[in-house]
């Protein structure tokens, strides 16, 4: 067969890349059209929500759409302020004490298409005819009256009403925790070594976001070895707000609640005194979050497609990550259906009202239609949160640690030498780019970085949950033999390992 002629490739070159620019360009279009629908339907969507909510809870419920919270603050001295520009902050003032907690600002600056594009037109101009001196810096607060009703009920003494939103399912499995009999704690699946032997080390599970404890006890406890199984105790929990967790409606889900639920229901209740810990996604947030709360006590870590975005000098972290995870764009389709969990409020309340209040109606039909156990616990997983819960886990997590992970990988390089550090991301991943993987090796240079050809955001474990059970157990080994015998220097991979997707059921 002859080869083809120079010219003939570079012709051939030349219409891929217009054609790829095309695509593109029809992409940014149908995208500006899409969502600038999107803004109207949210705003429209807003007053339905406030007026059924008034019919069928006799209040108005705030939300993150207005900044104007003057009607809120009492004389009990509950406010929120945020200061622009910097760290935003939660700031609740009682008579008795200060409480402070991390907050997201992309909860309440979600500017719309339309805005945004006038508004960075806008900052371009002055920023170009601007000759004054900045030296001299005013803070500035804003007050929003979400977040201050909450505090307000959390914090100033009132107690949360432990009946579900109309808009939430009430079902045993949502809201048995409600009883007061209940603890309180994360629902946590346990594996213990059979009876008579006693376990050697603990692991810790953590799924991702709107997912559950089934992500693993599915598809990675039933493939481990019988060896495994009479070494370790595995935990998988539930987050808070997802799976048959507490889903209280007064919780903000910050970071730090997060991480004491974990250490509550999890190390102190099984009196966990060092661990490996695997999370997969936003879970692998929490995971950095306890290994820097706990340096000591952590023997390895297996951080599955992390969600790290290195933020640029002089741009705000949590916007900038907001519009990594959410690019506002229709294609590919886990964008767009990442854009509107982020950007919209209300929108993204119908979806829950639609999906997760009538889960059992769904996970029936699920099984109906297909006999696939996996498909079906996937279903569960994603069905079973309150839209409160997985609004605020999103961007108080999320977007909120952006400015914290440099911080937290930085001092899993510096102070925990001995801990075993592994990456894991699908090269196909659409949701998460491979990028932030690499940025987690480049920051933490000992870390094992391993790409999975042809495996995206979820079968980078299932469809390979067996050859993925036996890559665990030999972290876990390698972790527990760097312990017992640290080494000053550390052995630096050069170049991330790529593997195949073969391996799985």
């Amino acid at each position: 067969m002859p080869k083809p002629r120079p010219k003939q490739g570079f012709m051939q070159a030349s219409l891929k890349n217009r054609a790829a620019m095309a695509g593109r360009l029809v992409n940014e279009v149908v995208s500006f059209v899409v969502f600038t629908v999107l803004d109207l339907l949210d705003a429209v969507l807003c007053l339905v929500y406030k007026l059924v909510d008034y019919a069928f809870e006799a209040e108005w419920k705030p939300c993150y759409c207005s900044s104007s919270a003057s009607e809120m603050i009492t004389s009990s001295g509950n406010i929120l302020v945020s200061e622009k520009g910097g760290w935003s902050k939660i700031v609740c003032l009682c008579s008795s004490k200060i409480h402070l907690e991390d907050i997201s600002d992309t909860l309440y600056s979600r500017p719309p298409l339309l805005s945004e594009l006038s508004r960075s037109t806008m900052t371009e101009l002055r920023r170009f005819g601007s000759t004054r001196s900045h030296a001299a810096s005013v803070t500035t607060f804003t007050i929003n009256s979400a977040i201050v009703e909450m505090l307000q009920g959390k914090i100033g003494g009132r107690k949360s009403n432990p009946i579900p939103r109309w808009s939430d399912c009430a079902c045993e499995r949502c809201a048995g925790w409600c009883s007061p009999s209940a603890s309180g704690d994360l629902y946590v699946q346990a594996q213990y070594p059979p009876d008579g032997v006693a376990a050697v080390e603990d692991v810790l599970f953590i799924h991702g976001f709107i997912s559950s404890s089934a992500f693993w006890t599915e598809t990675v406890f039933p493939n481990l070895s019988e060896v495994a199984r009479s070494r370790y105790r595995f935990f998988a929990v539930d987050l808070l707000g997802f799976g048959r967790s507490p889903k209280p409606a007064d919780s903000l889900y910050t970071l730090q609640e997060h991480v004491d639920m974990i250490e509550r229901s999890v190390l102190k209740r099984h009196r966990v005194r060092s661990l490996h810990i695997v999370a997969h996604s936003l879970g692998s947030i929490l995971a950095l979050a306890l290994a820097v709360k706990h340096p000591d006590a952590i023997k390895s870590l297996t951080l599955l497609a992390p969600p790290y975005f290195p933020v640029p000098k002089g741009v705000q972290g949590t916007q900038y990550v907001l519009r990594r995870v959410a690019p506002r764009r229709v294609w590919p389709m886990i964008a767009l259906g990442a854009s509107v969990a982020c950007w919209y409020e209300h929108i993204s309340r119908s979806v829950s009202l639609l999906m997760c209040k009538h889960h059992r109606f769904w996970e029936f039909l699920f099984r109906l239609l297909t006999c696939n156990r996996i498909r079906t616990f996937l279903m569960e997983g994603f069905f079973c949160h309150t839209h409160n819960a997985a609004w605020h886990t999103l961007h108080n997590i999320i977007c909120g640690s952006a400015g914290k992970l440099e911080g937290y990988l930085d001092t899993v390089r510096e102070r925990m030498r001995t801990c075993e550090v592994t990456v894991i991301h699908g090269c196909d991943d659409d949701l998460l780019p491979v990028s932030c993987s690499a940025a987690v090796k480049a920051r933490v240079p000992r870390a094992n970085l391993r790409l999975i050809k042809g495996k995206d955001h979820i079968t980078i474990v299932i469809g390979r949950q067996k050859a993925f059970a036996r890559e665990l157990e030999q972290i876990w080994a390698s972790a527990t033999l760097k312990a017992s015998f640290p080494r000053r220097t550390l052995p630096e991979a050069k170049r991330p390992k790529t593997e195949g997707g073969s391996g799985g059921d």
